[in-house]
This record gives C-alpha cells, structure tokens and sequence, in this order.
C-alpha cells in the first residue's frame, strides 16, 4: 500500500482554507489595486420538462480603499461566471466618495426601494461596526471607524444601494463652506 498517492487530510484542507481566506482580496495585476468582495449568490430554479435548470446571481462590491467604490449585479447559469459579470459590472459602475481620514465626515441615511441604512462618524479605534452589505461596501470604500444601523428591507441588493447612496450624499466642510459662500 503506498502512502504516496492520497495527500493527508490535513493538508487539503489547510490549502482549501486558504483559497476561502483569498477568495474576497483578488487584486487587479494591470491598475490600481481593488477589493472585490461577493456579497451575495442566489440560486433561482427553473421547472422543464427533465427536471430543474438552475441558474445563479451574483452581488459584488468592487473598491480601492481610497474613496472608490462600485456595487455590480450578475448572472448565469454557473457561479463563478455570474461571479465574474457582477465584478466586472462593479468595475464599469465605479463611484467616488468623500472621505474624512478614515471615517465619514457626517451623518447621513441612504435610502434605496425598502433598504434604509444609517451611517454615523466614529472616534479613531471604534472600528467599523455593521453587518453583511453595508460591511462590504464601507470596507471596499475604505472606510475604517463607522457606526451603522440598517433599517427597513433586509434584501441585500437594497441595503448595499442604499449604503452606496448614503456615501455619495457625503459633503465635505470645504464643500459646504463654498456653497454656503455662493449663495
């Protein structure tokens, strides 16, 4: 019996760990550095005559942890490629958002179709405080320390719209100085 043919168990499943760990920090070899990050994957099903035909969607959220952020849909019949249209579809949908260091300069509430999301600054140190979609696009934006509380639908798609919104609602001081001055 040779031992030589089958790796030890330990060993696969350490690689297919690390494969999970990387799997959301793919990085763009030609440009700028981006963080892709799949937010959600949704199975749909289709009764045929020889049984279910399955296809899939795909929500991602692409950003440079600089103030760039983009939120893509996609599907098709396989995961990986519905992966790969929502990435790309980020990519193409980029958005700049202002920006105070590391937090938000304001507060501010994004509403989207059902999803409601609350975005408040935070102290250095606080960390960012929110789950699922909201998370994704404010660590893609690169937003560090944030208080959130996600109200109304919990349909992904709407709760990652409506934090993109709140973000682009953001205004710096200087902003608002300048508009307060021209009118």
């Amino acid at each position: 019996m040779s031992t030589d043919t089958v790796p030890p168990v330990s060993n696969r499943r350490e690689h297919r760990g690390d494969d999970r760990r990387n799997r959301d920090q793919n990085q763009a070899s030609d440009g700028p550095s981006l963080v892709e990050k799949v937010v959600f994957i949704n199975r749909c099903a289709k009764v045929v005559k020889g049984g279910r035909r399955f296809s899939f969607a795909a929500l991602a959220v692409v950003g440079d942890q600089k103030g760039n952020v983009g939120i893509g849909y996609g599907k098709a019949n396989e995961v990986p490629d519905a992966i790969k249209k929502s990435t790309e579809n980020a990519k193409k949908h980029m958005v700049h958002v202002k920006l105070k260091g590391d937090t938000i300069p304001h507060d501010v509430l994004g509403q989207y179709d059902g999803g409601r999301v609350l975005l408040k600054p935070a102290s250095p140190g606080t960390g960012l405080i929110a789950g699922g979609g909201v998370r994704a696009v404010l660590e893609a934006a690169g937003v560090k320390n944030v208080l959130t509380k996600s109200m109304g639908s919990k349909n992904h798609i709407a709760v990652v719209h409506a934090t993109l919104e709140g973000l682009r609602q953001l205004r710096t001081a200087e902003e608002m100085a300048a508009a307060r001055a021209s009118a």
